[in-house]
């Protein structure tokens, strides 16, 4: 059997060919590997050297897969892929939980929920690690070796298995003394009167589609402050200078505790979605990822921890 393609030198020169084939950059391969960008474009041009063969076509500005070099890519990732059940195969019959996880996170939510709660968890498996990426971006965890990841709103990659945590509601929200300023809206029309804090990442940006029943009322709300961070809006909410439209887990502490009001409570902005576990369709789901499944459930159970928040 031949073990060349194991050595350490070829470990990291196929690293760097898959980084820039999923990330489309030297630049960005880097990032993700930690790595310099001329280090990576180093150990993929040696990589080509060895195999005799143009793998990407590079520019000034991005680099392109070359047709052998997206059919090594396939193949590549099926090798893994067989490797890594393997691998998880083989622990699934360990007495104890022990190993890396690999999480990717929603920034805002990570921060205000999940990434507090994780230390129980460690706590409960002492040989696990946990490295966590905190992110609004869609990351692709297979492409990028995620174990798991919790997900918002609406699922369309078929290559993932999901677990449906709990619903997901966006609301309305604004403090006591804006309403008390500028009166409270009765219908969504109304919200054209207000100043609107409106996050940029909404599907439906820069419309707001509020729904009551099967009844559905779109609006175009102005504001002077318009972010991708939920949590800035969240905090200029707060300070008095508008109206939030944002997720029940956002806001759900603060109405509780009275610094923001629940506005048109008997609407919801935007179609229903959920918050999802999801991690790659493996055959065989390594132990630390079944123990994660199995804590993050009870951690939703009864209802996901923001419904069940008590105020300060």
């Amino acid at each position: 059997m031949n073990l060349d393609v194991l050595n350490s030198q070829h470990s990291d020169e196929i690293a760097a060919f898959l980084a820039v084939a999923s990330q489309g950059s030297f630049v960005a391969a880097g990032r993700l590997l930690q790595r310099h960008p001329t280090v990576v474009s180093k150990r993929l041009a040696a990589m080509e050297k060895r195999l005799g063969v143009r793998l990407v076509e590079r520019s000034t500005r991005q680099v392109r897969i070359t047709p052998v070099g997206a059919k090594l890519e396939q193949h590549l990732r099926s090798a893994i892929n067989l490797m890594n059940e393997a691998q998880q195969q083989a622990t699934q019959g360990a007495s104890e939980v022990r190993g890396t996880l690999r999480l990717a996170l929603p920034a805002a939510m990570g921060r205000r929920w999940l990434g507090p709660m994780l230390p129980e968890f460690l706590k409960e498996h002492p040989h696990v690690s946990i490295l966590a990426d905190y992110s609004e971006r869609l990351v692709d965890i297979i492409d990028e070796g995620f174990d798991a990841a919790i997900r918002i709103g609406e699922l369309e990659d078929n290559r993932l298995i999901a677990k449906r945590l709990s619903d997901h509601r966006r609301i309305l929200g604004a403090s006591p003394a804006y309403i008390e300023k500028h009166g409270m809206p009765d219908h969504p029309h109304d919200l054209i009167k207000h100043n609107c804090l409106r996050f940029s990442g909404l599907a439906s940006f820069p419309q707001w589609r509020l729904f009551r029943g099967s009844e559905l009322q779109t609006v175009a709300p102005k504001g002077n402050l318009t972010a991708n961070d939920s949590e800035s809006l969240l905090a200029a909410a707060c300070a008095d200078s508008g109206i939030l439209g944002a997720g029940e887990w956002l806001m759900r502490h603060d109405i509780a505790a009275g610094k923001l009001l629940h506005v048109l409570p008997d609407w919801q902005l935007d179609t229903a979605g959920g918050v999802y576990l999801v991690r790659p369709s493996a055959k065989f789901p390594s132990a630390v990822v079944i123990a994660f499944k199995q804590w993050i459930e009870s951690m939703f159970t009864p209802a996901p921890p923001w419904a069940i928040c008590r105020p300060d």
